[in-house]
């Protein structure tokens, strides 16, 4: 705990605290103009495009791995046909054909036993050093060209490897893999430094929950502090960092991400499966436009979402990301603004949380930002959130009355287990940034408004 602490202290001494929001009515972000895209042309490239350029050799892949069985993805193509749908394969500028975790690694998910395109992966594990693994598989390559391609793959690895371990499964370090990519890179010409150019993130990770894809399609801004402003398709396409060697390769890729941000605004979310008590999630539906719907706005046939930024002091919620954690950090800032990436988009982070639209809030379980609450009974009853528990990863086993994961309350955190394995399984809202405070705003309904909210929420 006292290690903590500490990282803490370093982590706030090296970022530039924002300046605070104003209070109630909330700052709304604006919508900016968008490139128009070909949906269809973006989902074939998201599933098929090559945008991370370097990995483990596929003839290595090959000779290890077999079919990937019921991960396989419909309408893919070429080397990515019989590859798990969270790898990619792609031609390196050397020639060799590589494997690599693609996109949907971690935006694409299950739930209630079906795979849903979109849905953040909550159930990733982050927690074990990659580097160990594409160590081990480059002691299987004997070609010189491939073996030299899975040096370069491997030395990206170790740099960020330290900055992007998660002290519990089913939260993601994007954010801090991020900060650490850009420490490595050099602004201008995207080329690598083995040496970092920046003073890296704090190795412990600000951990993220990652939300629903089919929300772009009314937010005006990216991320839980809604940095994400300007064209947005530039802003998205900040996954093939890790591989990107020139501003020509940067703009083949930006072009094609045009058509993957308009095949994302097409998305709807998926609908809940079970049954619904139509009268009781018509009473919800009052009461929540009379207590919710300020903030994360009205659903139906003239429905409106104010993407609101709403104060931490406010919704008190955990503020670590909001302070200017991670990529968030004024360091990181500056760097995507003097980047390829800063000619189109930029990073505005706000000390604040957007409040989210809720469509298909049902499937998107743990909430808030940090994946801290289990339910959304335990959302909207602030009394009723465990300080320490785990869950199973069966995305079959859903609590359908809290309307979120069936979890286990459990007496202790993960400093008195003895074993990584059993610490990682614990998630424990003591550690920094894993805070499940704040959002209080449902403690004072009644528990019979609580339950009709829950039934409306299934609806959307």
């Amino acid at each position: 705990m006292r290690t903590l602490a500490i990282v803490g202290v370093l982590l706030a001494a090296c970022t530039a605290q924002p300046e605070p929001l104003p209070a109630w009515p909330y700052p709304q972000v604006p919508a900016e103009a968008q490139r128009p895209g070909d949906p269809a042309k973006g989902y074939d490239y998201l599933i098929n495009g090559g945008y991370i350029s370097c990995g483990i050799p596929k003839t290595l892949y090959d000779s290890v791995f077999g079919s990937p069985g019921a991960d396989r993805l419909p309408g893919r193509t070429g080397d990515n046909t019989d590859l798990p749908y969270y790898y990619s394969a792609a031609t390196s500028a050397e020639g060799v054909k590589v494997v690599s975790a693609n996109c949907l690694t971690c935006h694409a998910s299950r739930i209630n036993g079906k795979l849903v395109i979109g849905l953040g992966a909550a159930s990733g594990d982050f927690t074990g050093d990659q580097a160990q693994y594409v160590d081990l598989a480059g002691r299987g390559i004997t070609d010189p060209t491939e073996k030299a391609e899975w040096q370069r793959f491997d030395d990206r690895i170790h740099a960020i490897a330290p900055y992007t371990q998660t002290l519990t499964i089913g939260v993601n370090p994007a954010d801090n893999l991020t900060a650490a990519l850009m420490a490595h890179r050099d602004p201008a010409t995207l080329a690598w430094s083995p040496t970092p150019m920046l003073a890296l993130p704090p190795p412990g990770v600000v951990p993220v929950d990652v939300p629903p894809w089919w929300r772009m399609a009314k937010k005006t801004a990216m991320f839980y502090t809604s940095a994400g402003r300007g064209d947005h398709a530039r802003t998205m396409m900040t996954a093939s960092l890790l591989c990107t060697e020139s501003i020509a390769e940067a703009q083949l890729i930006d072009a094609a991400f045009v058509d993957v941000r308009a095949w994302i605004e097409t998305m709807m979310p998926p609908v809940w499966p079970f049954a619904i008590n139509g009268d009781l999630a018509a009473r919800g539906k009052t009461v929540f436009h009379a207590n919710c719907a300020s903030c994360h706005g009205t659903y139906g046939e003239g429905g409106v979402y104010p993407n609101e930024v709403v104060p931490v002091g406010d919704v008190m919620t955990d503020s670590t990301l909001a302070l200017g954690a991670s990529q968030f950090a004024d360091a990181y800032v500056q760097w995507f603004k003097a980047s390829f990436w800063g000619q189109m988009s930029r990073l505005e982070p706000q000390p604040g949380y957007i409040a989210p639209p809720l469509d298909g809030i049902w499937a998107t379980a743990p909430y808030f930002h940090n994946g801290s609450v289990p339910t959304l009974a335990a959302v909207l009853d602030s009394t009723r959130r465990p300080t320490y528990w785990t869950r199973t990863f069966d995305s079959g086993d859903y609590d359908q009355a809290g309307v979120g994961w069936n979890i286990t309350a459990v007496d202790h955190g993960q400093a008195q287990e003895p074993t990584h394995a059993a610490k990682i399984k614990i998630y424990d809202t003591t550690l920094y940034g894993y805070g499940n405070g704040g959002h209080l705003y449902g403690d004072g309904l009644t528990a019979d408004e609580r339950t009709a909210v829950l039934e409306y929420l299934k609806t959307l």
